[in-house]
């Protein structure tokens, strides 16, 4: 490549873009083989949300995607949406909306450069080796033209890494912190050994909820790959439905979303079922990156004591061990995880607002937030459920 003028260009389709350019930006570590580090920004699973409808016409979440070129070769790609709400992002604006709107602006369209419905940290400016301090700067600076030219009022890059928050806000972005509940492989070699690690009375209540757990009267599954066959995503399709319904109201994804990952990422793919006489009735869905294992989805047809826990939490951390994972990530939000050997950890965003006034009044509110949020992961962290000597070693 030669270091030629950087070009940015928008694409209302991964069509328009070769996944082979796509993936040596957003995964180049899979070059020398094995898991991507970040599935999600694979252009698979991008790709998946595209073609089954999850994303594009009607659905709030309209293609943007950015490419950065020199001359014929991609160096830069990013995850970029035009937004006409605030669904399925997991950081919320919606007061933001609410106050620029009473203020007699117009908040939406807005632009999110993020993982569509997937509160999960990763890269979002996404570039090759080498190419990593241009590229980056090249798609904050493209995103920001593309938003200013189109009189939109912000954008937002959700869920990125902490490397992304300090260098966009070098670049004049605000930046903003929230908490997830992320579970850390210590080296254990077993479950056993993980809770060795808790105190007394965390490790009898861990014993007793998985006892309740596993008396529902069926067996626990682990599939991933060939072991997933039709009637499995027909049983993950009426999980979904059932939970989508209650948080969401409608679903976010389509059922061809599954019938596209059973074609193309099902070696991505851990499914965790409960079954009985060959049925399942509950079941929590994930994917398998490099070193960490996301659960994303979970759902039932039959509610039992604890069985929740069991298979999203307690099964998750179990298959990590085995497997030589360092980390579960188990979603958005949920103090109730602290007590599963769960800690706080900080997720990061990038924000861009049109408005002069309207950016100052949300800087100051950022301020006060990421204190509040330290704050708060100093506190949750000393009440973890971990023995003494195993807090301080964390701390």
């Amino acid at each position: 490549m030669d270091g030629g003028q950087i070009e940015i260009e928008l694409h209302g389709s991964l069509a328009s873009i070769a996944a082979s350019d796509w993936d040596a930006c957003a995964n180049p570590e899979t070059a020398v083989g094995g898991r991507p580090v970040d599935p999600f920004t694979t252009y698979r699973f991008l790709k998946a949300l595209e073609a089954s409808g999850s994303v594009g016409p009607g659905t709030g979440w309209q293609p943007r995607y950015l490419t950065a070129r020199v001359g014929q070769d991609v160096i830069a790609v990013a995850p970029l949406y035009a937004k006409s709400h605030s669904q399925g992002e997991y950081m919320f604006d919606h007061n933001w909306a609410h106050a620029y709107e009473q203020a007699g602006g117009r908040y939406y369209p807005k632009l999110q450069m993020a993982v569509p419905f997937t509160p999960v940290t990763g890269r979002r400016l996404l570039a090759r080796p080498g190419f990593e301090g241009a590229g980056m700067s090249a798609l904050v600076q493209g995103a920001v033209q593309v938003a200013a030219d189109n009189e939109v009022s912000s954008l937002h890059v959700t869920f990125c890494a902490g490397a992304e928050a300090e260098a966009g806000e070098a670049m004049g972005l605000m930046r903003r912190t929230g908490q997830q509940y992320h579970w850390e492989n210590r080296g254990y070699n077993s479950f056993a050994e993980f809770m060795a690690s808790l105190s007394s009375r965390k490790r009898k209540n861990m014993r007793k909820e998985r006892e309740r757990a596993q008396a529902f009267g069926g067996y626990i599954d682990c599939l991933t790959g060939d072991d997933i066959r039709a009637e499995h995503w027909d049983a993950m399709w009426r999980f979904y439905q059932d939970t989508g319904a209650r948080k969401w109201g409608t679903p976010y994804l389509t059922r061809g979303f599954f019938e596209i990952a059973h074609e193309t990422m099902r070696d991505d793919i851990l499914l965790i079922f409960a079954q009985r006489g060959g049925v399942p009735v509950a079941g929590a869905m994930n994917l398998i990156g490099r070193n960490c294992l996301f659960g994303r989805y979970w759902g039932c047809v039959e509610d039992h004591p604890c069985l929740h826990f069991e298979l999203c939490y307690y099964q998750a951390m179990d298959w990590a061990i085995a497997h030589g994972l360092g980390r579960v990530e188990a979603g958005a939000q949920g103090e109730h995880k602290l007590a599963r050997g769960y800690l706080p950890v900080e997720t990061h965003s990038l924000h861009w607002i049109g408005d002069a006034g309207f950016a100052d009044a949300i800087a100051r509110y950022l301020d006060a937030e990421r204190r509040a949020v330290s704050e708060e992961i100093e506190v949750m962290t000393a009440w973890g459920p971990f023995r003494k000597e195993h807090r301080e070693e964390q701390q």
